[in-house]
């Protein structure tokens, strides 16, 4: 018998406790995790803020003592790595708690996946290629507790961290199948206090993941499923927090499509990724800022192969027009949470263009294009998102 529907492998995320208040729950799910000293990773804005006192307060309650680690750069590396490995095996650690936004949540599963491999393995030799994972000694990996204070970049349901190579200002995917957190709590009250320039750029890194999974040529239809729902429940939310920060509905809703987003891009990613990357890397940009700068220009770069497709999208989210009004819903959204107009007003400079195409050209997201990137079309690109 002939067929043409590919073989492909398919995994969905971990136990979700989603809800206003769940943050209370978090020693008992230590407990169930049978972490007994946890170590709590977070970025150092929000090492000082009333929620993170509120977990340690809990945590300490509990018998679990209230270690904490911050020395979270935005854009992780492994410098940042070593130094909360150092004070995870000085405290005698037995778990990690990823408590923040994309940075912290990456860099927690880094420790926890590093702390106790041979000292003989890289963590770059651990880069999301072929079986490289298996590399890992899997029964050294901590058990991970992912709590998210941003609804942007979903990786509380991912089974991989980016970190960026401090040398070469690389990003890279690292990735094992025990980074997957063993619990998250999604409290959409811990993402009341984001500043709005955060709540408007991981808003649109979700968008951007539920958009690029969507639009990727790969079969995967629970992902395609997942991504649209998602970008329906941002265009409709993204607007409402951004005005009103304390609607915990809008709130909620947009913590739903950031954990849609991750869950949905193992479809894939596309240019928007690639692009953004390398400028986050070697500019420290905001990723989700980014992500949204570059979004129309790649919109317009993928067109011909994304468009029927993008008009059935626009049917389902009640927008007029098919792939023009998505497009113009983009660029309304864009404007009102004051999104940068393009990679200039973003610090970019033109003589680093041919360097962030080779760069993007690396990126693992190209593959998911739905366009095939080259060295030429990529550049060109680049230059219309100055």
């Amino acid at each position: 018998m002939t067929h043409s529907v590919p073989n492909r492998n398919w995994s969905y995320p971990t136990a979700i406790k989603f809800g206003v208040g769940r943050i209370a729950e978090l020693p008992e799910h230590c407990k169930a995790a049978g972490i007994k000293r946890p170590l709590l990773v977070t970025d150092k804005a929000l090492a000082s803020l009333p929620i993170t006192a509120a977990a340690l307060d809990s945590l300490a309650a509990a018998g679990l003592g209230r270690a904490v680690f911050s020395e979270v750069d935005p854009n992780p590396n492994e410098k940042n790595m070593a130094d909360g490995i150092a004070v995870y095996l000085a405290g005698n650690h037995d778990g990690v708690i990823c408590f923040g936004g994309g940075s912290a949540l990456d860099l927690g599963k880094m420790i926890a996946l590093m702390a106790h491999q041979p000292k003989t393995l890289s963590v770059w030799e651990l880069e999301d290629v072929d079986d490289w994972w298996t590399r890992a000694d899997a029964s050294k990996i901590a058990p991970i507790i992912a709590v998210p204070t941003t609804a942007g970049t979903g990786s509380e349901v991912g089974r991989a961290g980016v970190l960026t190579n401090a040398t070469t200002h690389k990003k890279k995917i690292i990735f094992h199948p025990k980074l997957m957190p063993v619990t998250t709590i999604c409290d959409p009250a811990l993402t009341v206090g984001m500043p709005r320039f955060i709540t408007a750029g991981t808003g649109m890194d979700a968008l951007a993941h539920c958009l690029e999974a969507y639009c990727s040529p790969f079969y995967h239809p629970m992902s395609q499923g997942i991504a649209l729902e998602g970008m329906r429940l941002v265009f409709e939310n993204l607007p409402k927090v951004y005005a009103n920060p304390s609607d915990l509905d809008a709130r909620a809703h947009m913590m739903s499509a950031a954990a849609m987003g991750a869950t949905a891009f193992q479809k894939g990613l596309g240019a928007i990724h690639s692009l953004s990357h390398p400028i986050g890397a070697v500019y420290g940009t905001h990723h989700g800022t980014t992500n949204a700068v570059v979004m129309p220009m790649v919109l317009d770069y993928n067109k011909v192969q994304i468009e029927s497709r993008l008009d059935a999208a626009a049917a389902y989210l009640g927008i007029q027009g098919g792939f023009a009004g998505f497009r113009d819903q983009v660029m309304k959204l864009r404007t009102m949470l004051n999104i940068p107009a393009n990679l200039s007003a973003m610090g970019v400079k033109l003589d680093d263009l041919d360097m962030l195409t080779d760069m993007a050209l690396e990126d693992p997201s190209c593959g998911g294009n739905p366009r095939e990137m080259t060295r030429e079309n990529t550049r060109a690109l680049f230059a219309t998102c100055m």
